[in-house]
């Protein structure tokens, strides 16, 4: 069983920066890609953010590019998401997940993923 646990979360301004972290158990964290959700009050959880199993390919939702970086430490079994320049609109729980398949590529369908963490809030006061 895989367990994923986020961090990081919290109240920042706009303009602001957090680095969100996702600690995931087990020793097959480097073989999966992991990728970044978020889920807004009344919306849907979207695709945020995606990294490759090296760590060699990353991939953003268009709302975040230039402003997100995820990135991996599979030393750690760790993968994090940089947010700077955030904005109200970026206040949202979000979610750490992990790849179904080993040595897969990088996705932003949520059903691409099958273990999840539990969350953390993110909230950008304007």
């Amino acid at each position: 069983q895989v367990q994923l646990v986020e961090s990081g979360g919290g109240l920042v301004q706009a303009g602001g920066s957090l680095r969100l972290s996702c600690a995931a158990s087990g020793r097959t964290f480097s073989s999966y890609a992991m990728g970044w959700f978020r889920q807004a009050p009344g919306k849907e959880r979207e695709f945020v953010a995606a990294i490759s199993w090296s760590g060699g390919s990353t991939y953003y939702a268009d709302s975040v590019k230039g402003r997100f970086t995820i990135s991996r430490d599979n030393a750690k079994n760790t993968v994090y998401l940089q947010m700077n320049s955030l904005k109200p609109e970026d206040t949202a729980v979000y979610y750490c997940a992990r790849a179904s398949l080993k040595y897969g590529g990088i996705w932003r369908r949520s059903n691409e993923y099958d273990y999840w963490g539990q969350g953390t809030q993110v909230t950008v006061s304007s």
